[in-house]
């Protein structure tokens, strides 16, 4: 699910889509890279960013934001902070020093993992996966296997951008997901 209506009538996201440098060719030829570090250059599309999450998770009872590697970790915190909730990384193999629980997800060419530690999500967490984007959704689909693994209720998804000719949405069976921006 995308708030397009309500975005629609929010200056706040054009300014943000506006911030987001789009890079032909990167990393590979015929990818069209949607690079945010350009929306972070920006103080205030930055916290028009996470001020527009805050306010659609406030009073929805989050009680973790799952923030995946690596941009994740970049909106994830300041989004559990003002709403309350704890911060759970979900990182690549070998990154995180306790004992973890591990989701293999397919790649286009080959296979990767995301893990977290054991114990960081109990059972009844209601939880909140965050990431700067949405391709082919491989990654959230991990990531929502991981926490309902743990017991979590996965709440809903939130991306800054989505690249919608990837179809990565219909990949969530169902849960839903909340977008700022599609790629230009």
């Amino acid at each position: 699910m995308s708030g397009c209506k309500d975005k629609e009538q929010d200056p706040r996201i054009e300014g943000i889509a506006s911030t987001i440098r789009v890079v032909p060719n990167f990393p590979k030829p015929g990818i069209m890279f949607q690079d945010i570090t350009t929306l972070l250059l920006d103080p205030k599309a930055f916290k028009n960013t996470v001020d527009l999450f805050v306010e659609r998770y406030t009073g929805k009872d989050i009680t973790v934001v799952a923030g995946i590697e690596a941009r994740g970790f970049i909106f994830g915190p300041p989004i559990a902070l003002a709403i309350g909730a704890k911060f759970v990384p979900l990182r690549k193999p070998r990154k995180l020093p306790g004992e973890v629980i591990s989701e293999e997800y397919v790649l286009e060419y080959g296979t990767d993992c995301l893990q977290m530690h054991i114990g960081a999500v109990q059972p009844g967490d209601r939880a909140l996966v965050v990431d700067d984007l949405i391709a082919t959704g491989g990654t959230l689909c991990a990531a929502i296997k991981l926490l309902e693994r743990a017991g979590a209720e996965v709440v809903e998804c939130a991306c800054v951008i989505e690249l919608p000719e990837l179809k990565g949405r219909e990949r969530l069976n169902g849960k839903p997901l909340y977008i700022l921006v599609e790629s230009r």
